[in-house]
């Protein structure tokens, strides 16, 4: 039985984040697939939330996927995910926080929203969001590199990826493609869909629209 349990549903971007982290420092694990319809008996004992992802280990347990992932930097220190700075750490943080509160929202309510107008606005929002990851994450802190801190992989490459996985999903139901003018957004893509890690647990485009088909088309009641 491996040190660490990790639960996770396959469709969940979030629970995609720490798998990868997971991957990438080489830390066996225990995978247990949750079906988020029909949670099992006990799970709230693991995730007080009900949600994925969460782990366990050992004794401990701790939930939410921020939170999990730099447990594990901390716990499982190599290769670190993190810079070395207070204010690379301080940045990676921002960066983290500008995923959670802005960018999945907007990605997320742009796939939802079975109304023409309020897929324009969040079209509007998610666009806003690439130029300022294009400006002010890749264009001012990756330098040469193909990551968003340059040469070296972090948490953050990890926090945002998920979605940029999914993102055929959004072309697929509501013809929102990454625009072409985002060059160093699809550099850094491309690099980090060649990373082992991320090969590993990969998914096709095929798999996405498939499976994200509920969120766009919700049946009426």
């Amino acid at each position: 039985m491996a040190e660490i349990k990790i639960y996770s549903a396959v469709v969940c971007p979030f629970a995609h984040r720490s798998r990868l982290v997971l991957q990438e420092k080489g830390i066996d694990f225990d995978l247990v697939e949750i079906d988020l319809q029909n949670k099992p008996e006990g799970f709230t004992d693991v995730s007080p939330y009900g949600k994925v992802p969460a782990i366990t280990h050992g004794d401990k347990r701790v939930w939410e996927s921020a939170v999990i992932n730099e447990y594990l930097d901390e716990v499982f220190p190599h290769p670190p995910l993190l810079p070395i700075t207070a204010i690379g750490k301080a940045q990676a943080r921002v960066w983290i926080d500008f995923a959670n509160t802005r960018f999945v929202p907007a990605f997320s309510n742009l796939l939802r929203s079975p109304e023409p107008q309020k897929q324009e606005e969040s079209k509007q929002e998610l666009y806003k969001h690439l130029a300022f990851i294009e400006n002010e994450g890749l264009g001012k802190l990756s330098g040469e590199g193909p990551y968003w801190f340059g040469e070296s992989i972090s948490l953050v490459d990890f926090t945002f990826f998920p979605w940029f996985e999914r993102w055929a999903a959004l072309k697929n139901y509501r013809g929102f493609g990454i625009p072409s003018e985002f060059t160093r957004i699809r550099q850094w893509k491309h690099a980090l869909k060649e990373r082992p890690s991320v090969k590993a647990i990969a998914h096709s485009k095929e798999f996405y629209i498939e499976r994200y088909a509920k969120f766009a088309t919700p049946v009426a009641v």
